[in-house]
């Protein structure tokens, strides 16, 4: 999910940068909401089961270019077996395996995910607009919809939701953030969370709202988008909450944003909270458990700095 977002601004630099071109994007089904409101698209394609239908359709378009943003396998056998003229992200497997492996971190290039997805379509003279992220709302909700009044005003979004456990506060952090926290809070995250959700309300009380497991991503991303400031890990909905310039406090634990490039993208204001630990980054896109036992990249994080830059 936090890939796909950072290739919005790649899409719309093409669209209005070369306005009679016309642009498909291509991607799995379950991510097809990221793209199926954007005004720069001409149209959406999803994967089918069989690989082979999804080359006999993208055939039967006739395209005159691929821009490959995910350089994987599957990628790969598209672009040999359409025979399609293509531009491919360049992907650093090397210099990540040694930051992962011998934590070199000097190798780790300072640009950001967007400006070397950008990189793929210099060669068409476009060039970066130095713009946000694009996320389009499906439908005109209201706040009504999903809190309850003391929440609708000012509040800020906390989500507490991510794929892996090492992405993740521990419960206690996250009540000590809230405990801080002087607006009304809303907790965001699926069904994986909610029972932590239901623990850190209980230890909070009123001011804490969860919509974990009530809302889906679109709901979600319509909080974000209509919240005051947002706190979240690194994770697909804190990532698409820059699309809307909210003042943001990224909590990063194993992962880190400089290994993989996606550090807070041209919003006004933010704030990065991690570890200066030996061990970090232990992992790419997060584990299942702390590698070592200790898990101090999270358990040592100062909940106060963080308390302090939503409140004020």
């Amino acid at each position: 999910m936090g890939d796909i977002i950072y290739t919005t601004p790649v899409v719309r630099c093409l669209k209005q940068q070369l306005p009679n071109c016309e642009i498909y994007f291509l991607t799995k089904p379950e991510f097809k909401y990221i793209y199926q409101n954007n005004p720069y698209l001409t149209g959406l394609l999803t994967l089918k089961p069989s690989l082979k239908d999804t080359i006999k359709e993208i055939k039967g378009e006739k395209f005159d270019l691929i821009i490959d943003l995910h350089r994987n396998l599957r990628s790969t056998i598209i672009k040999l077996k359409t025979g399609i003229r293509s531009s491919t992200y360049k992907k650093d497997h090397l210099n990540k395996w040694l930051v992962l492996k011998f934590k070199w971190n000097k190798l780790i290039s300072s640009k950001h995910l967007v400006e070397r997805y950008l990189e793929t379509v210099e060669f068409l003279g476009v060039k970066n607009d130095n713009k946000p992220i694009d996320y389009y709302i499906a439908k005109d909700y209201q706040l009504s919809d999903f809190l309850p009044e003391t929440h609708q005003q000012k509040f800020i979004a906390f989500v507490i939701g991510a794929t892996h456990f090492t992405k993740r506060l521990p419960n206690e952090k996250i009540i000590d953030i809230c405990r801080g926290i002087n607006l009304p809070v809303v907790l965001l995250g699926g069904n994986d969370v909610k029972e932590n959700a239901a623990v850190i309300t209980a230890a909070i009380g009123t001011q804490v709202y969860s919509t974990c497991g009530k809302t889906n991503l679109d709901q979600s991303v319509f909080l974000v988008s209509k919240a005051h400031k947002v706190i979240g890990f690194d994770t697909g909905l804190t990532h698409i909450s820059e699309a809307f310039d909210k003042p943001l406090a990224s909590i990063w634990g194993g992962t880190t944003p400089e290994l993989l490039g996606v550090q807070p993208y041209k919003i006004t204001d933010s704030l990065i909270i991690e570890e200066d630990l030996d061990c970090r980054p232990c992992s790419k896109f997060g584990l299942e458990k702390c590698p070592l036992g200790h898990f101090k990249c999270m358990k040592n994080i100062n909940t106060e700095i963080i308390a302090n830059f939503v409140s004020a």
